[in-house]
């Protein structure tokens, strides 16, 4: 990293090291509408790699954990799937449970789906348990 980057003093903060290695959204706008698309990708490619893969891990470190969840509940990201039980019923050796998920399937990764049409989908889950 160091002998991409270079002397680190060069850049004035870390937004703008991130803007120069591409992990920065490209921005589009005119008069009042402004519109963030995908990352920029400009820069190395195995630099946005290698920082992307530290990001990752650092989100589960002890030091970083508590201001990444906060940060991802400020912006709503921590549900991609709400499950909602509607039915719990027990009875001597079945158990059954009736569930309503709504999946934001762009949280997932699924951005192109043959046969999908819209971003939310929902789901009726029957579960069924039974002692043996």
């Amino acid at each position: 990293m160091l002998a991409e980057i270079g002397d680190i003093t060069r850049f004035g903060s870390a937004r703008k090291l991130a803007s120069w290695a591409g992990l920065t959204p490209t921005v589009r706008g005119s008069d009042l509408t402004v519109r963030h698309g995908h990352i920029s990708k400009q820069g190395p490619a195995w630099l946005r790699w290698v920082m992307n893969q530290a990001a990752q891990t650092a989100k589960r470190s002890p030091e970083f954990a508590a201001s990444y969840a906060a940060i991802a509940k400020r912006r709503g990201t921590t549900a991609p799937a709400e499950l909602t039980i509607t039915e719990a019923t027990a009875s001597e050796d079945v158990l059954l449970i009736r569930a309503t998920t709504r999946i934001d399937r762009y949280a997932h990764g699924l951005t192109r789906a043959k046969g999908i049409a819209g971003r939310h989908l929902a789901m009726e889950i029957t579960a069924r348990a039974t002692r043996s």
